[in-house]
Formats: structure tokens, sequence, C-alpha cells
């Protein structure tokens, strides 16, 4: 299944409580936002205005860099203990409502205790269980980045140019078994990057490079990308990137890289939220709450529409309500993804071995 002030310097955008940076938490909120619409409109566009899931895990792999400090054996359980937990308990109500329904799964259901691999599922909740590639791929470069973080270091910039080499390969050279192996590696191969660049900013290479060799390379992994994209629309049916590994894999490298130099080089900020105290509100609530709205926001969208069918035997509500328009779903679809986040949040505040809250 995700991952996020304008100032004068690099210190800027840090916020006053926590001394979190509101740049990337904004961003993160951003992406996230445009992960359910994208569920919810389907427009194929979405991923060329914002690439959601690879400024996710570009921020993941800053963080995850700036947390082995401390030794890798504990970093890695403190991140598995963070994730799982929220996962078992979205997981099982998953489980249990394919099991009512009629599903009866082999082995393979250790893949719902530890995401190493695309857990199974009915075909009539695929669009519940189907986000859970990014909990799989976020859990295995977690896993690597111990390795991932060494490497870089011996070579920053040789090893971030070549950390696109496993999507080229992927490309022009081998197809990967379709299976669980297969999806793993174009998942890892098409985000690695934005993983390592993650390392580039928390080590402050990219404060270093200058936008005369970034901007350039960074627009032409843009153009790259969208000419695969439109390129490859016979093949894929569609220029979505999210159906296109290689060319989400330059497009993503090229906008995110734009996006996290901004606030290395420039510091960019994002004063916008600390102005207005409800929206700064907000962006914390999707911080701490990033994994169970990404989650649960499937089942929000999916619920919706039931229950807006039930309203059309409302004459009011058939009369007065846009009940046909795909905003309106979209809408309901966000209240109900507050339901959830009131009801299941709480236990990321358990994960993360904080006091238990409606809110953070």
């Amino acid at each position: 299944m995700g991952a996020h002030r304008k100032g004068a310097g690099p210190a800027a955008g840090l916020a006053a409580a926590g001394g979190r940076d509101r740049y990337f938490d904004a961003l993160r909120a951003l992406a996230l936002v445009r992960v359910v619409a994208y569920h919810a409109f389907g427009w194929p566009w979405a991923g060329l205005v914002l690439p959601s899931m690879g400024i996710m895990f570009g921020l993941a792999g800053t963080l995850m860099a700036g947390s082995l400090r401390r030794p890798a054996p504990t970093v890695i359980r403190s991140r598995l203990r963070r994730l799982l937990p929220p996962y078992w308990f979205w997981g099982l109500f998953v489980v249990a409502a394919m099991l009512v329904h009629g599903w009866m799964p082999g082995w393979r259901i250790v893949y719902w205790v530890v995401p190493l691999g695309d857990p199974p599922g009915d075909a009539w909740a695929e669009q519940v269980w189907e986000i859970l590639w990014y909990l799989r791929t976020y859990l295995w470069f977690v896993l690597l980045s111990p390795l991932l973080l060494r490497l870089f270091r011996l070579a920053p910039v040789p090893v971030l140019l070549l950390s696109l080499a496993p999507a080229l390969v992927l490309r022009f050279a081998w197809q990967p078994p379709e299976d669980r192996l297969g999806s793993a590696l174009v998942d890892l191969a098409t985000y690695l990057f934005c993983w390592i660049l993650g390392f580039a900013h928390h080590e402050g290479v990219l404060r270093r490079l200058r936008p005369g060799a970034v901007v350039p390379l960074c627009v032409a992994a843009l153009a790259c990308g969208g000419w695969y994209a439109f390129e490859d629309r016979a093949a894929y049916g569609t220029y979505d990137l999210d159906e296109n590994p290689f060319a989400q894999a330059l497009w993503s490298a090229g906008a995110v890289t734009l996006l996290m130099y901004a606030k290395a080089r420039l510091g960019t900020g994002c004063a916008g939220p600390s102005r207005f105290p409800r929206l700064d509100r907000l962006v914390t609530v999707f911080n701490a709450r990033a994994v169970t709205i990404y989650l649960w926001h499937e089942i929000a969208l999916v619920l919706a529409v039931p229950l807006i069918d039930l309203c059309w035997r409302v004459p009011a509500f058939e009369a007065y309500l846009p009940l046909g328009s795909q905003w309106f779903l979209f809408g309901v679809g966000w209240g109900l993804i507050v339901v959830f986040v009131l009801l299941a949040g709480w236990v990321e505040d358990v994960a993360a071995r904080r006091r238990p809250r409606l809110l953070p």
C-alpha cells in the first residue's frame, strides 16, 4: 500500500513542536490526498501532476538515513513495530471479510503476518488489498537500508545515478517473472532512486550539487518518463504512470529530485499551514495517521458506494444532493476515512509507544 513556510535558509520549515520539517510534512499530506483522489476518480494524469509514491519513498528514505545513526537492528525493529500493528489490525477485518465471503487461503497466509511478499486474497476484495504492494516495498527498503546506506556513502553521486540501473535492466534487458518475486523486483527497481535520493538529502549531498547539473538532468528524466508513458500507451492501454514502471521510475526521479533539491539547496519551506492553525493541525493529523489513512482509504471508498445507494431511497437526498457525482463519492469517502481514523488511528499510537488518542 505509502509517503509529507517559506524560509530564508536550511533551517526554515522546522515546526516548533518536535522540530518536524513542515515542508516534508506538507508533501506527505498532499501525497496522501492525491492517492485517495486517484483511487476515487481514476485520473490517469494524476501521477504526472504529483508522483505520490515516489514522494513517500523519498521522504521515508530521508527518515531512514537519519535513524541509522543508531544500530541497524534497533532501527529495523522500531520500523517493524510502527508498521506491523496497524497492518495487523486492518488485516483482521479484511481477512475476516474474505473468509466470510468463502475465501480459503493456503500457507501463503503467512504474508498477512509479515508482508515480505504480496499477501494472497480473494478477487472480490482486490480493490482493498492490492494497495499492500507499498507496504511490501517499504518493508524491503527498510531491511536493505543498512547495506544501501553503506554503499551510498562510498560514492554518493555515482550510487544515486546507478540506482536507476535496475529499472533500465527490467525495461530493456530482462523480463521478471509474473509472480510475487517479479512484482517485488519491479517495485523495488521503480522506487530505488527515490529511496536513495532520501539518503542524499539527509547526508547533505543534494545541497552541495550545483543547479546547472541537477536541473537539466531532472528535466531530462521528466521528458523521458513522459515520453515513455505516452509512447507505451498501446502496450499498457493508458499513459497512467502507475501502469508503466519504467516511465514511473523516470518521472518520479525527476520530480522528487526537484522537490527535495528545492528544500536542500534553496531552503524552501512551507509557512502556509503554520499561518492557518486549522490547516497546520490537518497536516499534523495526516502525518501522525499516515498508515491508517493509507490502509483504510480503499475500504472507505468501497463502502461509500452502498451508502450513496441508500441515499437514493430518500427523496430529499435524491432531489438536493449530487448523488451521481464522483465528487460526492470522494466527499463521502473522506467522511468515512475520518471515521476510520477515529476508530483505528489509536493503533499507530500504541505501535509508537505513545498514549492512545482519538486524534494526535
